[in-house]
């Protein structure tokens, strides 16, 4: 699928943001699933020892790619996602390199004792995938609407976990993790959402990315949300509030001299995340700063509720999580620190 650049005009509003008009560009709309799948194919370019293996739903999380690129190297394991992952600990522990992927609700959820014990106990270099993350999967349902994975993965010794904003860095960083030594979890999403960063835009593991500077508040944000935060900091300049926009594309391990230095600069923090607010990016977030440099701190996700069946726009809407509520938390957050 080709894109073209192309600026937002004030007059041509960014359905997804509710009407907000921002004043960067925008490069098209693409699932950041597709960019893990083409992140695939480079690693296998790369290297031959990478190797991945699939269930039933290659198509859906991308590992499609890899299995017409490189058949020899693609292991169908139908849908047991722990029979997956286990044969792709043995694989990694005999110097392998594999990737498993599927929905972050079997992958991560379903999964979690074979990733604490047989994965992250041994250290072995086992990547995994998880798809149709957050609320904006749409009309599949609270049931495939993962909301609690970053909660699961972060608590776990040794894990990696990431989770890219758009699809240009979803292809970084897959190839990343799968250069990385060590167990990684990425995070990636089946709906078109904004692309915005650029082959030149830095990235790199366990470094956060200052997407605008700002003082009066700070911005933490992940996956489609990034996007969000940036429209919103447009909208904040109009009034006054000068916003700082951070990517946290990596939540295990922070970064946290980039974040603490948010804190003390700005003096506010606001966290915003397509997941549950308990123990995800913003509880990690706060974790830090409680003991660092405690700030005034808003949280922008879902707030302890399974996800619903709709349009992935109606949905992201209904929980809060757009443009609009982070200007909201904005806001309150600012007044708390005067």
């Amino acid at each position: 699928m080709e894109t073209t650049t192309k600026t937002i005009a004030n007059n041509e509003p960014l359905a997804s943001t509710n009407g907000m008009k921002p004043k960067f560009e925008l490069l098209g709309k693409k699932a950041t699933r597709f960019g893990f799948g083409e992140g695939l194919v480079t690693l296998g370019e790369r290297y031959e020892n990478v190797v991945v293996l699939g269930g039933d739903i290659t198509g859906s999380v991308m590992t499609s790619y890899f299995q017409e690129k490189f058949p020899d190297r693609f292991f169908s394991a139908g849908i047991m996602e722990a029979t997956a992952t286990l044969v792709a600990t043995g694989l990694a522990l005999s110097g392998k390199v594999p990737f498993f992927a599927s929905y972050g609700a079997f992958a991560a959820c379903r999964n979690t004792d074979m990733l604490r014990i047989s994965v992250c106990y041994n250290d072995a270099n086992v990547k995994i995938g998880g798809g149709h993350a957050g609320i904006s999967v749409g009309p599949d349902g609270a049931t495939h609407q993962v909301l609690e994975e970053i909660a699961i993965t972060r608590t776990l010794p040794n894990m990696t976990l990431v989770v890219p904003c758009d699809f240009t860095e979803a292809k970084k960083a897959t190839v990343a993790i799968g250069e990385f030594v060590g167990p990684a979890y990425i995070r990636f999403g089946r709906t078109d959402t904004p692309m915005f960063t650029k082959e030149d835009t830095p990235f790199e593991l366990g470094r956060a990315q200052v997407f605008r500077e700002g003082n009066d508040v700070a911005i933490c944000a992940c996956g489609p949300m990034v996007w969000e935060a940036l429209v919103a900091a447009e909208e904040l300049a109009k009034e006054g509030i000068d916003a700082r926009v951070i990517n946290v594309s990596t939540i295990k391990p922070l970064d946290n001299a980039t974040l603490i230095a948010a804190a003390k600069e700005c003096g506010a923090i606001v966290s915003a995340e397509e997941h549950q607010i308990t123990a995800g990016l913003g509880g990690a977030i706060a974790e830090l700063l409680v003991k660092e440099y405690p700030v005034p701190m808003e949280f922008v996700g879902v707030h302890d509720t399974f996800g619903g069946s709709g349009e992935p726009d109606e949905l992201m809407a209904l929980f809060g999580l757009t443009s609009v509520t982070i200007i909201e938390a904005a806001k309150k957050v600012v007044k708390r620190k005067s």
